[in-house]
């Protein structure tokens, strides 16, 4: 350990007497060399610094929409006292698996992220590896659909708040499609845009968290004590134990910390990917922490009335907490700042499913491959973004005919995600000695099994707790759908591999040596 340590402090001193465009073609190749040990060649211009990456990870997690999209599942499960220790109990597991994920990325950093690393650390069992793949590639196209109808709900809201118009279902889900339509635009024009957007975000939460903040324990007109905020408990799910409401609770802030790992999506896009990628994606989730507790706070402080908050007839509830505490004008302020934060990682989302698309044909897992890995000018990997943006689009008709089955289809997205991340960290858990033999320069050491064993523990807990009913007693309108929605997922899944994907996918191939041809071939 000591040897290597002294090695990567020898190369980084012999590095920082480089001129800064040396610096960053010794990182360009040194990544490069990286994916051709791991067998693909590099088709992507290496674009993106740490800040870029960064805000990838930053802007798919989305720490002001998804606290203020989910924080009604908080103030309803549990109020403020769920809300607030569910927050940094789950914040801290989060960054537990961050971790995880952070160790195996920086060993093995390539676009295909989750699906990869699986296919690499248990390359005799490809149908993991390949249900991983498709799994979350749903995921994420399903999260993107979720974040650009988000989009339309706060500018439906908009138009409640200022013009006191309340826009049907239909309406709604043409806004969606126009959201969906201009994510995709955004992505074809390819990665210099990408990075730029996500680093603008990052400055936009972190201005925009001080606005709200600011703005809302200025003007809210009663101020909240502490023994509200930290010891508060309510209850409008109809369930009797306290424990289990609080717990309910905690799924709020597991939906809007997920989306760490959408750095690793970015990989072959960054320069010295094995170390900016992981970084990201534990930096992320710091971040996100912090940041979401000042915001939760600010809110906590200055709600008004959660019943009023419960009873809204706005399109996203979170406009009643802002409009009893500051008012018309300034809640258009507030849903404005969050929309733009919504819509930019609603973008990542499919940057993230075309990128995952990509390495799947790359490796002979999903069809069309010479369509699937074709770029264009911009190196944007169009077919995947408009497949995700024509799936959207779809999906977000569901909403027109019942909000019920959208949000079921929409709900198992953040379980689809969990499930993605528990496959790389139960091999982790089950073969630690074999299933991470190269490390990269992200390494736990000796904390390496107990952090990948509570991650593992803490993932399975909050599967399973996504699935249970929220509320009580259980009807047609009210019931959690997303066993249903989960159960589709992996039903199609398995489908795919037993009449397809069993006969052409024996995992990743190579890209670069003499296989190349042979591989290509195959997929042809």
């Amino acid at each position: 350990m000591k040897a290597a340590a002294t090695t990567d402090v020898e190369s980084v001193s012999r590095q920082s007497v480089l001129s800064p465009g040396l610096q960053d073609d010794a990182a360009v190749s040194s990544s490069d060399q990286r994916l051709r040990e791991l067998g693909y060649k590099s088709e992507f211009r290496r674009d993106m610094s740490l800040f870029g990456v960064l805000g990838i990870s930053f802007c798919a997690i989305g720490i002001l929409t998804g606290m203020s999209s989910a924080s009604q599942t908080g103030l309803f499960s549990g109020g403020p006292l769920g809300l607030f220790w569910g927050w940094n109990i789950c914040s801290f597991f989060m960054l537990l698996i961050a971790l995880s994920l952070a160790e195996i990325c920086s060993a093995y950093p390539t676009m295909g992220g989750l699906y990869f690393w699986v296919c690499k650390m248990k390359p005799e069992v490809p149908m993991l590896g390949f249900c991983t793949g498709w799994i979350y590639s749903i995921a994420m196209t399903f999260t993107g659909t979720s974040g650009n109808l988000s989009v339309a709900l706060y500018l439906a809201s908009l138009a409640e708040v200022g013009q006191e118009r309340t826009l049907s279902r239909v309406e709604v889900a043409a806004i969606a499609w126009g959201v969906n339509i201009a994510s995709g635009i955004i992505n074809t024009i390819g990665t210099k845009a990408i990075g730029s957007m996500s680093s603008f975000n990052v400055w936009w939460t972190l201005g925009g968290t001080l606005v709200l903040v600011i703005t809302l324990l200025v003007k809210a007109p009663v101020k909240n004590d502490a023994a509200f905020v930290f010891t508060d408990y309510e209850n409008f799910t109809g369930w009797q134990s306290r424990g289990f409401v609080v717990l309910l609770g905690f799924l709020q802030a597991v939906y809007t910390l997920e989306g760490c790992e959408t750095a690793a999506q970015v990989a072959e896009e960054a320069k010295r990917a094995e170390i900016l990628a992981p970084l990201a994606v534990v930096g992320s989730i710091v971040g996100s922490w912090f940041i979401g507790l000042a915001y939760m706070l600010a809110l906590l402080f200055s709600v008004q009335s959660i019943a009023s908050v419960q009873a809204t007839s706005f399109a996203i509830p979170i406009a009643q907490l802002y409009y009893d505490a500051v008012g018309k004008r300034l809640t258009l302020m507030c849903l404005t700042v969050v929309a733009l934060a919504q819509f930019m990682a609603a973008v990542t989302a499919f940057t993230a499913s075309s990128r995952l698309f990509y390495a799947l044909a790359r490796d002979n897992a999903f069809p069309m491959k010479g369509k699937y890995m074709a770029l264009n000018r911009y190196q944007a990997p169009y077919w995947g973004v408009w497949t995700s943006v024509i799936i959207g689009c779809i999906i977000s008709c569901a909403y027109i005919g019942s909000a019920v089955a959208f949000n079921a289809i929409l709900s198992s997205a953040a379980i689809a995600v969990m499930l993605s991340y528990l496959q790389p960290i139960i091999i982790r858990v089950f073969w630690p000695s074999t299933s991470l033999q190269e490390r990269g320069p992200f390494s736990l050491g000796r904390w390496s099994w107990p952090v990948n064993t509570a991650s593992f523990l803490f993932t399975v807990f909050i599967c399973v707790l996504f699935i249970l009913p929220t509320a009580h007693p259980t009807d047609a309108l009210n019931m959690n759908y997303a066993i249903v929605a989960i159960g589709t997922v992996m039903l199609l899944v398995g489908a795919c591999w037993a009449f397809w994907g069993r006969f052409r996918f024996e995992g990743p191939v190579r890209t670069t040596g003499d296989k190349a041809a042979e591989d290509e071939k195959v997929g042809l």
